[in-house]
């Protein structure tokens, strides 16, 4: 079986010292058309791997901004097939920049595991995050994603208990997500201290790359956690922009996301 293009990716950023960034866009916000030109913009600024969720009514761990963006695609009538489909043309603007699936177990349960992961990776997506398929129970879907050579991306809390983060940590494929805050996803002003504390035992239970997402903002959250990570997840700062940017002309919001991303990938690889 072929290398995963997220192992490659991961391999390859090990090797010239560098951490992964990686920006979460919605599906359909503030369109299809639209995400496809954010994941042209988001790839060009420097993402390594590009996060995609799929909109669902009842989402268990975003925040109102995110939450906010699904409302704004599902009251425009979108549907999962239609995600699929766009994304195989997402897929040729990331220019081999792997393609990851946030979303819920109850649109993967409705469609069938099985037919949802074949269509996934038909579309081009290389793994996906579940997040509200607890470890315990996603042997069945990781054996089905790894047939498919796709990954199953687990996430680990500030509470996990640490004898289940561990075994979280086994049941991880692609990277670990570390959750880097108790609560919803949203942009914050600070993080806190035991995260680090934290990240420093998670290395000593997995080689797994250790990628840490909520609450990440600004540079200077970067800057504090590019020792400890080997990549950052941003997710609700950047889909505020496109909330706030609804209406202004939209190739001036397209590069204000794209210099924020450059910004961010600056402050995660900075120029040595």
């Amino acid at each position: 079986m072929t290398t995963n293009s997220i192992d490659h990716v991961f391999a390859k950023l090990r090797q010239d010292g560098r951490k992964a960034f990686i920006p979460f866009l919605t599906a359909g916000d503030p369109d299809l058309s639209g995400t496809g030109h954010l994941v042209a913009e988001v790839v060009r600024n420097g993402a390594d791997l590009v996060e995609i969720g799929f909109p669902y009514s009842d989402p268990i761990a975003d925040g109102p901004v995110i939450q906010s963006s699904y409302t704004r695609a599902l009251s425009r009538g979108l549907k999962v097939e239609q995600v699929f489909a766009a994304t195989r043309e997402w897929v040729q603007r990331a220019e081999n920049v792997p393609l990851i699936a946030m979303v819920s177990y109850s649109i993967i349960h409705r469609r069938g595991p099985d037919r949802f992961l074949e269509q996934a990776r038909e579309a081009g997506y290389s793994g996906l995050i579940v997040p509200d398929l607890p470890a315990d129970e996603s042997s069945a879907l990781a054996d089905a994603a790894r047939q498919r050579n796709m990954k199953l991306i687990q996430l680990v809390t500030p509470t996990t208990p640490r004898d289940r983060a561990a075994h979280i940590a086994r049941q991880s494929t692609g990277f670990l997500y570390c959750v880097s805050v108790t609560g919803i996803t949203g942009a914050r002003d600070q993080l806190p201290p035991q995260l680090l504390e934290q990240l420093a035992w998670l290395r000593t239970q997995t080689d797994l790359p250790l990628c840490v997402g909520f609450g990440i903002s600004r540079p200077e959250h970067v800057a504090m956690l590019r020792e400890h990570v080997d990549g950052i997840i941003v997710g609700s700062a950047l889909v505020k922009r496109i909330e706030e940017g609804a209406n202004r002309p939209w190739p001036e919001v397209i590069q204000e996301i794209g210099r924020f991303v450059a910004s961010l990938v600056q402050a995660l690889n900075p120029p040595r």
